[in-house]
């Protein structure tokens, strides 16, 4: 069986992800994974470029962030041309990893949610989440907010998914970790 984890900014997704990691199971890392596809892919390297133009790449060969960030807040329509890029690639690649496990930022958005049986999302309180992103990233809460605002709700992603983990601060993770376990080892 095939699950995906999700979960907005500063939920804690990849601490859930750890903890799997830590009882043993392989997670593949979508985010990780476009990142280095992006820089290895001859084949996304030369869609990007001619995409987005001859400055895409650093002559070091490392990916233009610049170039990249200046293309993709130009419009929406670049964003999802980029994303129409990536996004085969790392579905591909995730197939290939024969990982069973999935860790996706944009498991709905992108389509990604496809390859898996099952869904957690990880929540928590705004609040929580703020706090931890603004800690973490020494951003401003202004900040935060629009990063937050630029991801599918969490109430949206809620009812989506098919568990759901609470990562409050006070709700056992471990304990609802191995009880959504159990359920999907019982249904597979």
């Amino acid at each position: 069986m095939k699950i995906g984890i999700t979960g907005g900014i500063g939920s804690g997704k990849s601490y859930v992800c750890n903890l799997l990691q830590q009882q043993g199971y392989a997670v593949y890392d979508c985010d990780s994974a476009a990142k280095r596809l992006i820089n290895t892919s001859q084949e996304i390297r030369q869609e990007l470029t001619n995409l987005i133009g001859p400055n895409t790449y650093l002559d070091d060969g490392r990916l233009n962030k610049g170039a990249v960030a200046e293309f993709l807040l130009a419009s929406e329509n670049n964003a999802h041309a980029i994303d129409h890029i990536v996004h085969p690639a790392v579905f591909e690649d995730f197939t290939k990893s024969g990982m069973d496990w999935m860790e996706s930022a944009i498991i709905f958005e992108s389509g990604i949610y496809r390859l898996v049986d099952r869904v957690i999302v990880v929540t928590a309180p705004e609040e929580v989440r703020i706090q931890r992103v603004m800690q973490r990233d020494g951003i401003s809460r202004e900040k935060v907010k629009e990063w937050m605002s630029r991801q599918l709700p969490q109430d949206v992603v809620r009812l989506l998914a098919n568990y759901e983990i609470v990562n409050d601060g006070q709700t056992d993770l471990n304990k609802q970790l191995n009880i959504i376990l159990e359920q999907c080892n019982r249904l597979f």
